[in-house]
């Protein structure tokens, strides 16, 4: 039995591991070592640390944690499912989850007890169909334009997706650049009147398939389209679609938004009681890592108190 189990080692479940250890809690970190972040070899906006890799951010973290009694680590480890009993099993009235995480074989799940859960685990990426684009990603093409943008500043833009909110971020990213083209890779992701209010801003809108990304070594210098036309761009972003990794929390019915995210209030409590989520999991969505960090802190200041029965302000 231990007092909290974090399910994910990026910004936010460190974070969080590092903030409940303090509170003299015992932890265990389980983390699929798979961050979405993978491709990107830069990271910013991160108060200290802007410019690390997001790699050697994590391996900070971990270490940092690791010097603290009372925490553990399952690294390379996929949760398999996470359940809580309908009827006490402690003396004290308490509901434990049990955690189950998956071995080679059935046979060589490990579970552990818990009195609490935290999930951290973010989002899986599916970027669009477009040929070659795993080649850019991540060097000249990418997903957060907060993080991104400023080094990019001035130069002309590609910004490829095919979702709703495409409209959106294409006038953020038209606060680094007065050069952007919106490719929407022959979706319906801009309608008519979003269109006409982009053009009016100076923005292209390229309907069109793309068929080709050309470059070398990750650095984009141009998208071709349908056609045969080629636009020239030294970069860009990205609109992928983005899954939350919950599927091992079916068994407890847990609420979630229209694309998945798990809603919490504005402490990280979900509607399970005992069950928490933080990051890019819950409810907006992605955020820098930062915010991530932050969403962390506090919920493990708001589990500290829960566990206590107290609502004392951190």
């Amino acid at each position: 039995m231990v007092d909290c189990v974090v399910i994910g080692g990026g910004p936010a479940g460190l974070s969080a591991a590092l903030n409940l250890a303090r509170a003299r809690l015992s932890v265990l970190v389980i983390d699929s070592d798979r961050p979405r972040h993978a491709a990107t070899l830069i990271s910013h906006g991160f108060i200290t640390r802007d410019g690390v890799p997001p790699n050697e951010l994590r391996r900070l973290a971990r270490e940092e944690v690791a010097g603290y009694p009372g925490v553990d680590f399952w690294r390379r480890s996929a949760v398999r499912s996470v359940s809580r009993p309908a009827i006490p099993t402690t003396s004290d009235g308490t509901h434990p989850f049990t955690v189950t995480v998956a071995g080679t074989t059935p046979a060589a799940d490990r579970v552990v007890h818990s009195r609490t859960v935290l999930v951290a685990t973010g989002l899986r990426e599916t970027l669009p169909a477009v040929p070659g684009i795993r080649g850019f990603y991540g060097m000249s093409l990418f997903s957060c334009v907060a993080c991104d943008g400023y080094e990019l500043n001035d130069q002309p833009l590609a910004l490829i997706g095919e979702t709703d909110d495409l409209y959106a971020r294409a006038l953020l990213v038209a606060q680094w650049t007065s050069t952007l083209t919106v490719f929407t890779n022959g979706s319906a992701a801009v309608t008519a009147p979003e269109a006409l209010a982009l053009r009016e801003r100076g923005i292209t809108v390229e309907r069109r398939t793309i068929t080709e990304l050309e470059g070398d070594r990750g650095r984009l210098v141009a998208v071709h389209v349908d056609g045969g036309d080629r636009v020239p761009v030294t970069g860009g972003f990205v609109r992928p679609f983005w899954h939350p990794t919950i599927e091992f929390l079916s068994p407890l019915s847990v609420a979630d938004d229209a694309f998945g995210h798990l809603l919490t209030d504005r402490d990280g409590r979900t509607s399970v009681p005992g069950l928490y989520a933080a990051g890019d999991v819950a409810a907006p969505g992605p955020q820098q890592l930062i915010v991530a960090a932050g969403a962390g802190a506090r919920t493990a200041a708001v589990i500290t108190h829960d566990l206590l029965g107290v609502t004392t302000a951190h």
